[in-house]
């Protein structure tokens, strides 16, 4: 699957998935969809709890589904708010990309208003915590 079509797709997943976001308490709906290396498509939204600390960011429950299916390595990934300028994935969820995608992995960040941000997984974290040197690369 050529690249501007995977990021074309992954967008449109990652945007209906938004759709369907449980943030009563924030308003802030994310989708969020990764592409693994056989080509399939993985999507997930966030999911607010009254327990703040207890929320699961749209990214990693991508992630989650991916590897329910069976998925172990991701290539790329898109993630859909209606933030200017798109929001970059957080923290936990650039380390769970990590575990899953190599530091070529792509990353793209888009605005509901058409706005649009890329990386890669190593411009978003070039020092993942890892047990052992090159580990998941």
């Amino acid at each position: 699957m050529k690249e501007p079509v995977a990021a074309a797709a992954l967008i449109v997943a990652a945007t209906a998935a938004r759709e369907v976001a449980w943030a009563p308490y924030s308003g802030y709906r994310v989708g969020a969809a990764v592409m693994d290396d056989m080509g399939r498509i993985f999507a997930g939204c966030n999911v607010e709890n009254v327990s703040y600390g207890l929320s699961l960011c749209a990214e990693r429950s991508a992630m989650a589904a991916a590897v329910a299916a069976g998925a172990r390595r991701l290539v790329s990934a898109a993630v859909v708010t209606d933030a200017e300028p798109p929001g970059s994935p957080c923290g936990a969820c650039r380390q769970w990309m990590a575990e899953f995608g190599g530091p070529g992995m792509r990353v793209v960040s888009v605005s509901t208003g058409g706005s649009r941000r890329e990386w890669t997984l190593a411009e978003l974290l070039p020092d993942p915590f890892r047990i052992s040197p090159g580990e998941g690369e």
